[in-house]
């Protein structure tokens, strides 16, 4: 099969960076002190960072034991999880690499190597990366979900976080829980942001246009920026934003009720065309909150496009993924979640293209980086008002909790358990989130630990009769979104997770033959035609009239003092057999 010379150009840069890397960061024998010494190469260095969660701390973040691919996915990146991680990347066991991007020890490799990430640790890091490499030639990008997921970014409605990314020095972002206030707020944090906000798939609906909605440009009804130049060191670089296409079906809608989103792929094109020929750039980026299965697709049918740097899925993935097109080859970059990882790519121009590169995916551990003086000053300021709520102690846990995978983890059984005990439910629905920090065994449970899992902007709770077939048609469907093997039918999270039930999943089926073998957890058979209690929190349709679900679980947990988990609702799984997803 021939190639064409840009796939040549490319192929040789993939082939030589391997050579480019004798002392690369994920080498065992490394030292500590060494690990953020990246050479330089080239003459653009793009910083990526992603899914932060408005976690503006150090934390504990455990990466899942359980991330299923199904048909072309299966077994393919981002697919991979701990020892068959490990063995794709050539990471040794039970080392601080290993420990950064598998759950393999958790709990021991936590206690030995502390928590990651905390904006003051990110800043000093970002400075040194860029001062080392150039501020000139340096470009700071942000995949979104940055202004959400703590309780200061929810009681501040995302400004404190507007202001650490400024400190920050990040450049151009894009979004999707940034979405998740109203817009006048969302337009407000957007003029205070110091950087560019790029997103070419959000466009203003026609009849909020005719009611003089503001857009980007009324021609064309885009609602933001779809792009902007830079110029790195006489080399231009475009960067293009794609915010997560299904947010008003993941979210709710009513936040944003005058813009419409979408993967818009055939728009996307025809902006990329349109760029290459009038802009004349060396590099186009894509800044993408598609989650990385779409943009490996995406990867694959959109020419012209050198690298997307992605987020959403929070797959924390070592190196670059190369996708073939027809036109050339495209890197697919993913930097993890939790401020956890920085992305760093350097880029080589020859002619006017782009021609080789040298990538980097760096644990941010913070007990191995100093924190910077202003950074850490500003978010003692944000704090400051909130710190008697965010303090109080409500209980102690005697096992891990966390929340990341494709089911159940220990933190959103906590959530069910509460929601079933202070609602007096039989069974208990809390939603499949990605975000959410972790907790070590014996550590304390604070309330700002409950908001880190529950500090959304539609927190209302609620219980209602359902029947038992209405409780089997809510996980159908979430199934079928998350196993669907289109990727660009995936439009939210992970399985809905479930307390005070069982059932038996099998991904591999179609719609409404997935899930079957419905309990109680006394082993009773779910009936179809009868009716249970049923607790839950953060309705997309409407707005339940309960309590925030944080207020339910801090009660909860105030009068238990001490946690543990009897059991943990994880359905009973078929057909995953060799399926290096789960471990």
């Amino acid at each position: 099969m021939s190639i064409t010379r840009r796939e040549f150009v490319q192929l040789m840069g993939i082939a030589g960076a391997a050579g480019l890397l004798p002392q690369s960061a994920l080498a065992t024998s490394k030292p500590l002190s060494d690990r953020y010494d990246v050479p330089t190469f080239g003459q653009v260095r793009l910083l990526h960072i992603t899914d932060c969660h408005a976690q503006l701390l150090p934390v504990y973040y455990r990466e899942p034991h359980i991330n299923l691919g199904v048909g072309e996915r299966q077994g393919q990146v981002p697919h991979l999880v701990g020892e068959h991680f490990l063995q794709h990347f050539g990471i040794q066991p039970n080392t601080l690499e290993a420990h950064a991007f598998t759950h393999l020890n958790y709990i021991e490799a936590a206690r030995q190597y502390g928590k990651v990430g905390g904006f003051a640790h990110l800043a000093t890091l970002i400075k040194q990366l860029r001062d080392n490499y150039g501020r000139e030639k340096t470009l700071l990008l942000d995949s979104g979900d940055t202004w959400q997921g703590s309780a200061t970014a929810y009681w501040t409605h995302g400004q404190d976080m507007v202001g650490a990314c400024n400190l920050l020095g990040v450049d151009v972002m894009t979004g999707h829980w940034e979405f998740t206030i109203p817009a006048e707020q969302i337009r407000a944090n957007i003029n205070k942001f110091e950087g560019e906000f790029v997103a070419q798939n959000i466009f203003v609906k026609e009849e909020a246009l005719f009611d003089d909605a503001p857009a980007f440009d009324e021609d064309s009804g885009l609602a933001f920026k779809p792009y902007t130049m830079r110029e790195l060191g006489g080399v231009r670089v475009a960067i293009i934003g794609q915010a997560f296409p299904y947010t008003p079906i993941a979210n709710p809608p009513r936040f944003i009720p005058d813009w419409t989103f979408g993967i818009r792929e055939q728009e996307l094109q025809s902006l990329v065309n349109t760029i290459h020929r009038q802009e004349k750039p060396a590099i186009i980026v894509l800044l993408s909150h598609n989650g990385m299965d779409v943009d490996l697709k995406m990867a694959a049918r959109v020419t012209g496009i050198d690298v997307i740097l992605g987020g959403h899925t929070h797959d924390g993935v070592p190196h670059p993924q190369t996708v073939r097109n027809r036109d050339g080859i495209t890197l697919v970059c993913n930097a993890g979640s939790n401020g956890k990882f920085i992305g760093v790519l350097d880029i080589a121009v020859k002619n006017g293209r782009f021609q080789n590169y040298q990538y980097r995916l760096l644990p941010v551990f913070s007990n191995l980086i100093e924190p910077d003086k202003a950074m850490q000053a500003y978010i003692d300021e944000v704090r400051a008002p909130y710190l008697k709520q965010l303090n109080e102690k409500l209980a102690t846990t005697e096992q891990l909790l966390y929340r990341r995978g494709n089911f159940n983890g220990s933190f959103d059984q906590l959530l069910c358990n509460a929601l079933r005990n202070q609602k007096d439910a039989q069974i208990a629905l809390s939603p499949g989130f990605r975000w959410g920090t972790t907790i070590l065994p014996g550590q304390d449970i604070t309330f700002e630990d409950v908001l880190n899992q529950t500090a959304i902007t539609y927190p209302e709770t609620y219980v209602r009769e359902m029947r038992g077939s209405d409780i089997k048609r809510i996980l159908e469907h979430v199934c079928a979104n998350l196993f669907n093997p289109n990727p660009y039918r995936q439009q939210g999270g992970d399985m809905v997770r479930v307390g005070g039930m069982d059932y038996v999943c099998d991904p591999t089926q179609k719609i409404f033959k997935r899930i079957s073998n419905m309990t109680l957890d006394d082993g009773t058979p779910i009936d179809m035609n009868k009716s249970y209690k049923v607790a839950g929190w953060a309705t997309v349709e409407r707005q339940s009239p309960g309590q925030p679900i944080w207020e339910i679980v801090a009660n909860y947990l105030r009068d238990h003092q001490t946690l543990k988990l009897d059991k943990i609702n994880v359905p009973k799984l078929k057909n995953v057999q060799g399926n290096l997803g789960i471990n």
